[in-house]
C-alpha cells in the first residue's frame, strides 16, 4: 500500500508509521519503505539513516538486495524498515536515464523478496511530490491510501493526484486503485472539520475511513523521541485512532473488500 499526497504536512509520514505500528502490534508482519529523503519515517521507527547506511536508494540501484537493506524497527519485532537516508535526494535524476526507472521499487520488492522477510503488508511512505519516487512507488503498489487533512485546500491538488494515479494504472500498474482515504488533523470544535470531512465521504463513499485522527499534539511529539505515537502515549486518542484506522484497513482485506488487502 502506497501513502501518498503531493501536499506536504498531511500526515503521510506520521499515518505510515502509527499504522504500521498498530497493525505489527496484533502480530502482522509489516514492512515500511521509507521514499522521501528526509527520512522521518526512519527516524520514528528508530531506524538508522545517517550517509553510508544500506538504504532504500542501493535497494532501487539494485546495488542490495531487500532483505540486506531491512532492519527492524525498535517499535515492534514485527516491523521492518528499509530507511531513507540523504542519498535518495539524488535518486530522481540518477534515475531518469536508467532502464525501466518507474519499475525500480517493484523489481526491489519482488515476492521472492518479501517471502525471504515473511511479511504480510508493505507500507510505503512516499515524498510531498508526484516525482519519480512516487511513481515508482505507485508502480509497486496495488493500493493507495491518501491521507486528507480537514482544512480548508485539503481537496486541492487531489485532482492531479488522481489524475496521475490514473496514468500509472492505464500504463504501468493496472493492479492499482485507491483503497483507503484517511482523514487526519481533525478538530471536533470547528466547523470546517465537518464541512471537509462531509465532503470527503460524499466523494469517496466508503473509500474514506470511519476513523479520523484526531490534531494531537501527543502525534506531534512522537518522533521527537524516535517513537511512534502509540510507543510514546499508547492511552492518548491519537494512538487510539491509529489502533482503529489499521483495524478497519485489515478487516476491509480480510473480508476482501480490497482487492489486496495484504498480500
Amino acid at each position: 500500500m502506497t501513502v501518498a499526497n503531493q501536499k506536504g504536512g498531511v500526515g503521510k509520514t506520521t499515518s505510515t508509521v502509527n499504522l504500521a505500528a498498530a497493525l505489527a502490534m496484533h502480530g502482522i508482519r509489516v514492512l515500511v519503505i521509507d521514499l522521501d529523503p528526509q527520512g522521518n519515517a526512519s527516524t520514528a521507527l528508530g531506524v538508522e539513516h545517517r550517509t553510508g547506511t544500506p538504504s532504500v536508494y542501493e535497494l532501487m540501484l539494485g546495488e542490495i538486495p531487500l532483505e540486506e537493506a531491512a532492519v527492524t524497527s525498535t517499535a515492534s519485532p514485527n516491523l521492518l524498515c528499509v530507511p531513507a537516508t540523504i542519498d535518495l535526494a539524488g535518486a530522481e535524476i540518477e534515475l531518469v536515464s536508467m532502464v525501466a526507472r518507474e519499475s525500480r521499487l517493484s523489481q526491489a520488492l519482488a515476492d521472492e523478496h518479501l517471502d525471504k522477510l515473511d511479511v504480510d503488508y508493505v507500507l510505503i511512505d512516499c515524498p510531498p511530490s508526484l516525482g519519480l519516487l512516487t511513481v515508482n512507488a505507485l508502480v509497486a503498489a496495488s493500493e493507495v491510501l491518501i491521507p486528507i487533512q480537514c482544512e480548508y485546500y485539503a481537496l486541492e491538488g487531489l485532482g492531479q493526484l488522481l489524475s496521475n494515479i490514473d496514468l500509472v494504472r492505464s500504463h504501468l500498474n493496472t493492479a492499482l486503485h485507491v483503497s483507503t482515504i484517511l482523514l487526519t488533523m481533525y478538530d471536533g470544535r470547528t466547523k470546517l472539520a465537518d464541512q471537509v470531512t462531509s465532503e470527503v465521504r460524499q466523494h469517496f463513499g466508503p473509500t474514506a475511513l470511519r476513523t479520523v485522527i484526531p490534531r494531537s499534539v501527543k502525534v506531534s511529539e512522537a518522533p521527537g523521541y524516535s517513537q511512534t505515537v502509540l510507543e510514546y502515549d499508547p492511552g492518548s486518542r491519537g494512538a487510539m485512532s491509529y489502533v482503529d484506522a489499521a483495524r478497519e484497513i485489515a478487516e476491509h482485506g480480510a473480508s476482501g473488500a480490497y482487492r489486496a488487502g495484504g498480500r
